[in-house]
């Protein structure tokens, strides 16, 4: 089955073999404190860094989740309330997640702008340009307003400019190309500021017991350690993400002028109509009800898994991850296939 699926997707096919390796070689029953572990840590860290161009003086954790991140930014790095602008399910959630802990009693005195660069539910991002009006706009408390994104589907998949936000995570079940379980944290010097301003340590996954423990390469609890094994071993085999950038580009935009120019009889089309919205990473495709549940069904029978819709576009949009382990053939296959599909 070839997968199109945005999340979990379609993972390395080396990874079966770094999998075998972890436990012929005992990766997977080291204790997280040993001095073993802690290298893997040490090497995983400082290929992110690396591979991804983040620059020296952000600090990298490990934690389980994307979910697990919204957490953290609302319990160890909100002082006053977090604002949400957002245009998708995912977004939503977050805000909705967010004030549960931090109830929005004083929006007007937001010190937290909390964003989602790459909007899975509906194929939208939010490009470097917008990111950066948002970081000359967005004041806050004494101008010391920290700026939260989501990359959780375009992290590993395209370039970022670190410096236009303070904490950047993602799950690394997309782009990065590896089972879930996993998710990267990033946060820059004024955030790890901010933390220890508001001196909130009561939590397993407060930032300052986590950035007290990865100050040594361990983990604050028993970690998903064959994940960070395997994250370090795809970091040695990809490119840097200056060659990944360029690739993910390309591929985006022949998949919007196949829709654009090859599509144009079919029963589809882009969800999305402003070019300057749409994600370099997720393609969402627009439909009838009737049409996108029987192109999933003959997709699904010629061997390949669209992506269902998600949030109020889930019965009239199929979605098609553009993640660096996916192959030119693969694509190639599907739109061979979407071509001869007759509703």
């Amino acid at each position: 089955m070839i997968t199109f699926y945005p999340g979990p997707s379609k993972v390395y096919p080396q990874v079966a073999d770094y999998a075998v390796d972890a436990v012929r070689e005992g990766i997977v029953s080291l204790n997280h404190r040993s001095p073993g572990f802690m290298t893997i840590v040490q090497d995983a860290v400082q290929l992110l860094h690396e591979k991804l161009a983040i620059p020296a003086d952000y600090h990298i954790a490990f934690v389980s989740s994307a979910t697990e991140c919204w957490e953290i930014v609302a319990q160890s790095l909100t002082e006053q309330a977090s604002l949400h602008p957002y245009g998708g399910a995912f977004g939503k959630k977050w805000a909705e997640y967010a004030y549960r802990i931090k109830p929005p009693v004083a929006l007007n005195q937001a010190d937290v702008l909390c964003l989602v660069q790459n909007e899975t539910s509906n194929g939208t991002q939010i490009s470097m340009e917008t990111l950066a009006q948002f970081r000359r706009d967005f004041s806050g408390t004494e101008g010391s307003a920290l700026i939260a994104v989501d990359a959780v589907s375009s992290m590993a998949g395209i370039s970022f400019d670190w410096t236009l936000a303070d904490v950047w995570f993602a799950s690394v079940q997309k782009c990065f190309g590896l089972p879930a379980g996993l998710a990267v944290l990033i946060y820059s010097p004024a955030a790890l500021r901010r933390a220890q301003e508001i001196g909130e340590n009561d939590h397993y996954n407060s930032l300052l017991f986590i950035h007290e423990n990865f100050s040594k390469f361990q983990t604050p609890y028993t970690p998903n350690g064959l994940g960070i094994y395997l994250l370090m071993r795809v970091l040695q085999q990809v490119p840097p993400i200056a060659q990944v950038d360029a690739i993910t580009k390309k591929r985006a935009a022949a998949w919007y002028a196949f829709f654009e120019q090859e599509m144009t009889a079919s029963p589809f089309r882009l969800l999305v109509t402003n070019p300057a919205e749409r994600s370099d990473t997720v393609i969402a495709v627009e439909g009838s009800e009737a049409d996108i549940k029987a192109v999933k069904q003959a997709a699904q029978q010629a061997g390949i898994m669209l992506g269902n819709g998600y949030g109020d576009w889930k019965t009239t949009t199929f979605r098609i991850a553009n993640f660096p382990a996916i192959t030119d053939g693969e694509i190639e296959t599907l739109q061979q296939f979407l071509l001869s599909f007759r509703a």
